[in-house]
This record gives structure tokens, C-alpha cells and sequence, in this order.
């Protein structure tokens, strides 16, 4: 069994990043998780609005948000594996049960990953737990989630980015969307 793990950004600002890491390790099954941009992605935004560049220079660097959460995530779980290449994550899993993925443009790029602010880190965990053949995707998301809601509603609340049901529409995997409190008062 595998599990795509996405970890917003604004589990940080929420103060839990350490918390869901721990949670993350105490899983079974093997893990890998996608870490958003949080703050370093904002910082994207605002350059993006003050200077206008375009969407293709801004989603690169925010793939570049993402490797730096990669990076902060790894120095608080340094016994978690960075991985970037999609080919180096089953020999990962055979050293490390817990990986985090540190996405690479050239490689979302040949996977026909458009370049546009519709497709955030939860459309790139759909990506990639299609990519790997993982058994679930959780995204755990510092906002209210109803108990009810589904995968469109979440879009139309902006809970998951406007590309997400698109990149989920065949998947063959378990998806939930879990808020923070519940998704760390399941791992205690």
C-alpha cells in the first residue's frame, strides 16, 4: 500500500507542520508526501502582481516554492527522503518508508502539467499519485471541511484548486480531504 500525503503550506502558519510530519511517520504504509508552496508561493503571487511576469515564469517558481517547503520539511523529519525523480522513489521506499517530493519542472512539463495558478500542490499530489499507482491521496488542509462534502463543492469553496477534479476524474485511488485537527486526532 501506498499513500500520497499533501501538506499545505498554511500548516505552517497554522503552527501543526510538525505535528502532521510526526503523524506522517507513524503511518504503515509507505508515504510519500507533497508539500505546498505556503509562504514561499505567496511571496510568488505578490512578485508576479507587482512586476507582471508571466504565468509560465510564475508556476516555476512556484515549483521552486514547493522544493523549499521540501527542504524545510526534511530539516524538521531529516529522517524522511528527499526524492525528485519519479524513477528513484521505489528504491527510495526500500531505504525510507516516509518520502518527500521535491517536484522538478522538467518533469511536470513532460507530464502535460500546464503552467497556470489553476494547479496548485493538490492538483500535483493527484498528478503524482496517478504517477505512482498509490492506493490514496489525503490532502490535509488547515480549512473546514463538511463531513459531507464532495470533491466539487471543495472546488467551488476554493478548498482544492480549479484543476483538481480534472487531474482526479479517472483516478483509481482513495481520496480523501481531511482538516488538520481531524487529520492529527486520527494519529494520536
Amino acid at each position: 500500500m501506498s499513500c500520497v500525503i499533501k501538506l499545505g503550506g498554511s500548516l505552517l502558519d497554522a503552527a501543526v507542520m510538525f505535528d502532521c510530519l510526526s503523524a506522517v511517520g507513524r503511518y504503515a504504509d509507505r508515504v510519500v508526501i507533497v508539500p505546498g508552496g505556503g509562504m514561499f508561493a505567496e511571496q510568488v503571487r505578490i512578485a508576479q502582481g507587482l512586476c507582471r511576469f508571466d504565468d509560465v515564469a510564475a508556476h516555476r517558481m512556484a515549483i521552486l516554492a514547493m522544493q523549499q517547503m521540501a527542504l524545510l520539511m526534511h530539516s524538521l523529519q531529516p529522517g524522511f527522503a528527499i526524492v525528485d525523480k519519479l524513477e528513484s522513489m521505489r528504491s527510495a521506499w526500500q531505504i525510507h518508508r516516509v518520502l518527500i517530493w521535491s517536484p522538478q519542472v522538467d518533469q511536470l512539463d513532460s507530464g502535460g502539467v500546464s503552467a497556470s495558478w489553476d494547479i496548485s500542490s493538490d492538483s500535483l499530489a493527484a498528478w503524482l499519485a496517478g504517477q505512482i499507482g498509490a492506493d490514496e491521496l489525503l490532502l490535509v488542509k488547515s480549512a473546514s471541511i463538511a463531513d459531507a462534502a464532495t470533491l466539487p463543492v471543495l472546488q467551488q469553496q476554493g478548498i482544492v484548486d480549479a484543476a483538481f477534479l480534472h487531474f482526479t476524474n479517472h483516478a483509481d485511488y482513495k481520496i480523501t480531504v481531511i482538516n488538520k485537527d481531524r487529520f492529527l486526532s486520527r494519529h494520536d
